[in-house]
């Protein structure tokens, strides 16, 4: 049904611009013949950031090949949520009827669809898919984040183009692999393209946090940057529990330590778990000094991991059959973040637009299936934003092409989005001079070549919206 439309639409157009000629073009005086001449259109990508620049190419083919060199070529656009289609620019086919658009950085905000017309005739529609630029900010990444409401943490951001109304959701990411979303909050883009959403933490652990813009068909839903946190309970004052620094990249150590109030040379017991482990189980003893501190030899864990202390209770002296000193003093737990190391090169660092470039790399520790993002820096800040979406291979390597349609300089870089086992981590920017190439060499671009992460999910998140994870 939606294919009848957009063909009526371009046909009622057509027949508007023969009937009405513009300013920019003299009314036809040729007879049009069917079958004379047909003119086609690609899109490339066919799905960008707002902002990002696109390639309109195709030929003009006519019978016996006559009359395609020098051919005014007219490209016209339908926007998102409006009626009709508009005229756009001109531009004119080389000797072999080859043409070719570039709508620069900064021009594709909202989806949209395009047409071509030349010599009487009209190509098909081709739809573009275009994600809103959203930049999220909060704490430092890196900083402890706690729960309860006392330590309500506040995310704002900005949504470009803005859509004043469009609902934001806050998610967090909620699988081993990477690849799935809960909802713990939301909110609404305010005038000016803002947003702020308060949020309180209640689930100690990895915090992996966007939001997800979803308008009324401006654009796509269209998820924000990534931010990463390690999220622990708040401290018990009778005994302290910090880590020499968090998160940790994968091969480091870290240095648990602390102190018991009153606690002079008292035992003290570390205990730890994994994300697959269902109990925290002691894996070390120490014993306090004279001040009650104390200092557990360099721990060098593989995955992220969840650690806490045990120590007797110092004022229980005389009353040990009482419950509370028999259970003694446990510290709040601490969440410890390991950071996945990752290696990326490219395959070339000079292409002609058109052109296929590959990143492969390796992650450790292993994460085989876990989801891994090719990213292009935004167009008019520092940001960057996802162009590709793949997964790491059984033996923990990867490869991720991507072709390259529009000149000048590009910088990407290789993301793996942490999780519940480690931390995410991102490679060294990569800058790419692509050079311009001939219409005629421009091949449509193939199934799969841009792809975004996955939206996610409604439902709210452990624990329940309102209470946050």
């Amino acid at each position: 049904m939606r294919s009848h439309k957009m063909a009526l639409a371009i046909a009622v157009a057509m027949a508007l611009l023969t009937l009405a000629p513009t300013a920019d073009a003299r009314p036809a005086r040729r007879i049009f013949f069917p079958g004379r001449c047909r003119v086609n259109i690609h899109v490339a990508p066919r799905q960008i950031t707002a902002g990002d620049p696109v390639t309109i190419f195709g030929r003009l083919a006519c019978q016996r090949h006559r009359g395609e060199a020098g051919q005014v070529v007219k490209l016209y656009h339908q926007v998102a949520n409006s009626f009709g289609y508009s005229y756009v620019q001109s531009t004119r086919t080389d000797a072999q009827g080859f043409y070719e658009f570039t709508r620069a950085d900064g021009v594709v905000l909202s989806n949209r669809s395009w047409f071509v017309a030349a010599r009487a005739t009209h190509s098909e529609a081709r739809r573009i898919r275009v994600a809103a630029q959203v930049a999220l900010s909060g704490p430092a990444e890196g900083t402890q984040l706690l729960t309860g409401h006392p330590n309500a943490v506040t995310f704002t951001g900005t949504v470009s183009p803005v859509d004043v109304g469009a609902r934001v959701i806050l998610q967090r990411q909620d699988a081993a692999t990477g690849s799935e979303w809960r909802r713990i909050d939301r909110g609404f883009v305010q005038p000016g393209g803002t947003f702020s959403i308060p949020h309180t933490f209640i689930v100690p652990g990895d915090a992996n946090i966007r939001v997800l813009v979803r308008s009324e068909g401006r654009n796509i839903p269209s998820a924000s940057n990534l931010l990463e946190y390690e999220i622990s309970q708040a401290q018990n004052p009778a005994l302290t529990i910090t880590a020499s620094a968090d998160p940790i990249q994968f091969g480091q150590s870290v240095t648990i330590s602390g102190t018991v109030g009153g606690g002079a040379n008292l035992p003290v017991e570390l205990l730890a778990r994994t994300r697959l482990q269902n109990r925290l189980a002691p894996i070390a003893t120490v014993t306090a000094d004279a001040n009650g501190n104390y200092s557990f030899p360099p721990q060098a864990p593989v995955n992220s991991t969840f650690y806490a202390v045990k120590a007797p209770n110092s004022s229980c002296e005389g009353t040990p059959g009482v419950r509370a000193c028999r259970r003694g003093l446990t510290s709040a737990i601490l969440y410890e973040g390991v950071r996945d190391v990752l290696s990326a090169q490219v395959s070339a660092t000079t292409v002609q637009a058109g052109s296929q470039l590959t990143f492969t790399g390796t992650v450790a520790p292993s994460h085989p299936g876990h989801i891994i993002y090719l990213q292009r820096q935004n167009a008019h800040d520092s940001g960057f934003h996802v162009v590709e979406v793949a997964l790491v291979n059984p033996d923990s390597t990867y490869s991720i092409a991507h072709r390259v349609y529009d000149p000048g300089t590009k910088v990407f870089r290789v993301y793996i989005p942490g999780g519940p086992e480690n931390q995410g981590t991102a490679s060294q920017p990569f800058t790419i001079q692509v050079t311009p190439a001939p219409a005629a060499a421009l091949m449509p671009e193939a199934p799969g070549n841009t792809s975004l992460p996955s939206e996610g999910s409604e439902s709210s998140g452990e624990g329940g919206e309102r209470q946050g994870r």
